[in-house]
């Protein structure tokens, strides 16, 4: 009896062993395949991530019927019912989340996590955004966001930065992939040809960043997030042309090793050859412009679904500015003025996971900057390399979300100005400028329940010019309801300053610096509070409200000194305080099927304080808005978009008393149309018109740029204290000064262009 007993429950065992079977299956959204989403048969305790294609596989899954829970950031949870065995291979259809807050954000915390559950408010930016009033660089498209303002700083090479509520674009930190490599000298050249076709979003951080990123991040981070190789098109094209024959040209391309990598090529090819002088002052009144950059991402694929990305860039960019009779012949002389500037630059990008069962991070970048320019006669040659690498780990302790992580930065940098010279010397004695930034971080995200949730951070670094650098982080949310959320967060931050590579002024040659010997880094407190509703109908119509206030207390603020001496820039620490304070809100709303409305504004006060005396800032304004009116009319696959932004006045660098140009600028706002027609789901053809309403600066003021009849002051007296004196021929008693910069000098101008795809799943 008991021999029959064992061969009964060895027959029984045996044909449970050889009952188990293996589920295939794909997940897909909208015709695309969805990588990382996680599977879990949750009555076996079993579970997986679909792989970069989408793909998931189950094994040893018993006969019989299952539940199948699916999970992925930005998407509905699913959950479907399955039967084993199965001989066909799975196909899961996956929701999007339908409203832009509940998307996936990682430049908050460094991890993936919801928009909605984030503690770090973050604003989502995709390219069907920017793509409503199309640029041919990132610069100029992030524009439609509201705080966010790209900032000309020259009349004559149109160069800029990039304004986060009001602070320059010194205090922003650009990212490419999470990768702090647009810094420094390249913050005023580098921000072009990132090529549109190759960019996922774009994700912005108002508002204090330096326990995660370090120097830099006081104003806020943008970050530059590149396409996942996988999901990417086999082939997007994007090309316009505009009435002024600016032509951009932006190309993406995927491909494949068989089993080892997926491959993303992106190209951007910007040409403007054409001399305009609508002011009639005599000098261009854009730029010209010659501009390359390629960039590839390589993804590779590895067995355990771990990351594993290799990108690269390189830009080389030919530009010049100046009087409309110059050529390469007068480069570097007296003779006829003219701005020329060579850049070439590359950039190398590591991301990597450990194959380790915990979650450990390498991240590394680097790049070299090299520009060769002229400004009139006044050579500036400058060179920097930027190498940094970290490794973080991510760790979820019951309710903590911890990350620890430790991070170099190693800069060097030369050029031929006073900032590398020894002991005063009137000429270069190439002595780099070179710093080591290592340092090390930590992050705890407590979750107490659904409702609230505490973010701690604390970041120590070591400048080996400056010493110890501590920036703790205290960040709260609060879940009123699942439509209702308020976030707090504060801290500190510093920034190590370098003015030649920050300020163009202290470039042009039309006035001498004069930098204080014992420049201190700036040092801010920060604060902002953010209250987020969203309200949806029965009809689902849909509106998001959005607030943030925000207060930035500098001590050490470095402010150049336009007013003390015409001739001068004085750089020196502020001996008392400055002061960024604002509220900023965000309207979306569709109300009207096919309508959208989105606009936005930030009040601001930036402001510096010195012996008692409040001053605003220069070429700050109090106000400014944005708007984006779009309307779709389905039977004739139109797509209408109406943008813009407008800007209250701003002070603005005046020579002397004399000078008649005004001192503050006007209220002013471009406006934007453009109409898109959609063929066949690969094409899509678009045009419009730029600057609706034709306004350019110089219908302000008699001239912009000051002298530039005589760019060499050939023909200016002086006293012998140095300042100018008014004369006949100078009645203002003015110097050549193309600072005066506030607005773009365009004027109206139409644009056609093409977008072409052809998807990977076809």
């Amino acid at each position: 009896m008991s021999k029959n007993l064992t061969f009964i429950l060895f027959i029984f065992c045996t044909s449970i062993i050889f009952s188990q079977e293996t589920i295939q299956g794909i997940v897909y959204s909208d015709s695309e395949t969805i990588p990382y989403v996680k599977i879990i048969v949750k009555s076996l305790k079993i579970n997986t991530i679909s792989d970069i294609n989408g793909r998931f596989r189950l094994e040893n899954i018993p006969n019989g019927m299952y539940e199948l829970k699916l999970f992925a950031f930005g998407f509905k949870p699913k959950t479907i019912s399955i039967k084993s065995p199965s001989s066909s291979i799975l196909k899961i259809n996956i929701e999007k989340e339908s409203q832009n807050f509940k998307e996936v954000v990682v430049s908050g915390t460094l991890k993936e996590t919801s928009k909605k559950e984030s503690i770090v408010n973050v604003e989502i930016y995709r390219p069907k955004i920017l793509n409503k009033n199309p640029s041919p660089s990132i610069y100029e498209s992030i524009g439609i966001i509201n705080g966010v303002r790209p900032q000309l700083n020259c009349n004559v090479c149109n160069t800029g930065d990039i304004q986060i509520n009001g602070l320059e674009g010194a205090y922003t930190m650009m990212l490419i992939d999470g990768m702090p490599i647009v810094s420094s000298l390249s913050t005023v050249y580098g921000l072009t040809g990132i090529p549109n076709s190759i960019i996922d979003r774009i994700e912005v951080i108002k508002g204090p960043g330096s326990t995660l990123y370090g120097s830099e991040a006081i104003g806020g981070v943008i970050n530059v997030i590149t396409k996942k190789t996988q999901n990417e098109n086999l082939l997007s094209l994007n090309l316009f042309t505009t009435s002024w024959l600016e032509t951009n040209t932006d190309i993406a391309l995927k491909s494949n090793i068989k089993g080892k990598a997926s491959i993303l090529t992106g190209i951007n090819y910007f040409k403007y050859n054409y001399k305009r002088d609508n002011n009639q002052d005599g000098f261009t009144d854009v730029t010209l412009q010659d501009r390359i950059s390629i960039f590839q991402k390589w993804n590779f694929k590895r067995k355990d679904y771990k990351l594993f990305t290799l990108a690269a860039r390189y830009l080389y960019e030919d530009r010049w500015g100046g009087d409309i009779n110059w050529n390469l012949n007068f480069r570097g002389g007296d003779s006829i003025y003219g701005e020329s500037i060579y850049t070439n630059r590359y950039e190398f990008i590591l991301n990597y996971e450990l194959p380790f069962k915990e979650r450990i991070f390498i991240s590394a970048s680097l790049n070299n900057h090299n520009q060769n320019s002229y400004y009139g006669n006044i050579p500036f040659m400058g060179n920097q390399f930027v190498g940094f690498s970290q490794i973080h780990y991510d760790k979820k302790i019951r309710n903590h979300n911890m990350i620890f992580g430790s991070a170099i930065r190693f800069t060097k940098y030369d050029d031929n100005t006073t900032a590398t010279q020894i002991d005063n010397s009137s000429t270069n004695t190439n002595n780099p400028i070179i710093t080591y930034l290592p340092g090390f971080f930590i992050q705890d995200e407590l979750k107490f329940n659904n409702k609230h949730k505490l973010l701690l951070g604390f970041r120590y670094d070591y400048n080996t010019n400056h010493g110890s650098i501590f920036t703790p982080r205290i960040g709260y949310k609060w879940t009123i309801s699942p439509n209702d959320l308020i976030r707090i967060n504060t801290g500190t931050g510093y920034r190590v300053v370098n003015i030649f590579t920050e300020d163009h002024a202290a470039l042009t040659g039309a006035r001498e610096v004069s930098i204080s010997n014992d420049i201190e880094p700036e040092e801010s407190y920060n604060a902002n509070i953010n209250f987020n509703k969203t309200i949806i109908s029965k009809k689902k119509q849909y509106i998001n409200i959005d607030f943030t206030g925000f207060y930035t207390y500098f001590t050490n603020r470095i402010i150049p000194d336009y007013d003390t001496d015409p001739n001068f820039i004085f750089y020196k620490n502020l001996s008392s305080h400055a002061i960024s304070q604002g509220i900023s809100f965000n309207i979306t709303a569709n109300i009207i099927k096919n309508l959208s409305i989105q606009f936005g504004g930030t009040f601001m006060d930036i402001s510096t304080y010195n012996n008692g005396i409040k001053k605003q800032q220069i070429l700050t304004e109090k106000f400014s808005g944005t708007w984006n009116i779009s309307y779709k009319i389905e039977k004739l696959n139109l797509n209408i978009d109406y943008t813009g932004n407008v800007y209250s006045p701003m002070r603005l660098p005046l020579l002397n008393e004399l000078d008649p140009r005004p001192e503050f600028s006007p209220w002013w706002n471009i406006q934007n149309i453009q109409i898109t027609y959609s063929l066949l789901k690969s094409w899509e053809i678009y045009g419009g018109v730029k600057n609706l309403l034709n306004w350019t600066p110089n219908k302000n003021a008699p001239f912009i740029i000051a002298r530039s009849n005589d760019p060499f002051d050939k023909n200016v007296l002086f006293d012998n204290n140095g300042n100018a004196l008014s004369t006949a021929n100078n009645p203002y008693a003015l110097t050549f000064d193309p600072s005066y910069a506030y607005a773009p000098n365009q004027g109206i101008r139409g644009f056609l262009g093409i977008r072409y795809l052809i998807n990977y799943n076809k």
